[in-house]
């Protein structure tokens, strides 16, 4: 049976530096195990919601949760009545009757936080407006593997202030490494001063353990003004301001050719493909670490 406090995993900043810590080490460990995964969710069901479309994060999850010999239940907005006829806290309630976790891919935080408050299982954020921390951990990941231990290291980020760059920034304060956003000034006057902001993406880019970037025009926001991101891109000249070993990440989609250039998402520097594979592994652990209660053993 599920405790009555479920181990959610809804933001960065509500864990403690070692338990981030135990969930990269065991995301490391699970994917060491890729061919012969343990079937520690055996039994176990996880439901996926959705308000918009997804390639990584509903394939990751829904791989994952199998791998580890569990199920999946993916839902749309148009599967159930989520904020329509049925309130958040009905769903959460009912859902918790079913399932052992519920991830959610909302893009309002306040309703995935007030079904987290309803539910007697996990809820763990796939992503909202404001959070990614699934991403950043599989970022971390990434990072780990490319560069070895993240403490010390400069992490610059490139273009719009989002979701991605705020989980950066609670992670950043937990694991010890240098975060730097290079935005354009008006998008600085509004960014956390957590992520130090500037304008200077030169200065920002010089000796980075890692260049990362994102989309400047999310899902949902069609017919955004771009112009001001340009100076923003990450191209050629912009790496050269970083370390040698320094590596570039994305989380992907890639906008062909606006936030990065071609020669630098297809170049020797990139890892966008291994840190799109690290959202399996990672999510595998953040669902072991929610799962702890239903019998897991990690």
């Amino acid at each position: 049976m599920p405790s009555s406090q479920p181990k959610h995993f809804i933001n960065l900043e509500e864990f403690d530096t070692q338990t981030l810590k135990d969930i990269l080490a065991h995301a490391h460990e699970l994917k060491a195990q890729k061919f012969n995964p343990p079937q520690i969710f055996r039994g176990l069901t996880l439901a996926m919601l959705f308000d918009k479309r997804s390639t990584r994060t509903r394939m990751s999850f829904e791989v994952g949760m199998k791998q580890l010999g569990g199920h999946s239940l993916i839902l749309s907005k148009d599967d159930i009545q989520l904020g329509g006829a049925e309130s958040i806290e009905s769903t959460g309630k009912v859902m918790s009757r079913y399932v052992d976790a519920i991830m959610v891919r909302l893009s309002d935080h306040k309703n995935l936080e007030e079904l987290a408050q309803h539910a007697t299982v996990p809820v763990i954020n796939a992503m909202t407006d404001i959070s990614h921390p699934c991403q950043i951990m599989a970022d971390l990941m990434t990072i780990e593997e490319k560069l070895g231990d993240i403490a010390g290291k400069k992490i610059a980020w490139f273009g719009d202030y989002n979701n991605v760059t705020m989980s950066f920034v609670d992670a950043s304060e937990k694991l010890n490494f240098e975060f730097i956003a290079a935005l354009p000034e008006e998008v600085c006057a509004r960014a956390d001063k957590r992520a130090n902001p500037t304008a200077d993406a030169i200065n920002a880019a010089k000796n980075a353990d890692v260049i990362v970037t994102d989309t400047w025009v999310s899902m949902g926001q069609d017919g955004k003004e771009i112009e001001k991101f340009w100076p923003y891109q990450v191209n050629a000249a912009l790496m050269a301001q970083a370390k040698d070993t320094a590596i570039f990440m994305h989380c992907l989609p890639i906008h062909e050719w606006e936030e990065v250039s071609e020669e630098v998402a297809k170049g020797p520097q990139s890892v966008i493909y291994d840190e799109a594979e690290n959202r399996l592994h990672a999510q595998k652990a953040i669902l072991a670490y929610c799962l702890a209660d239903a019998g897991v053993k990690i």
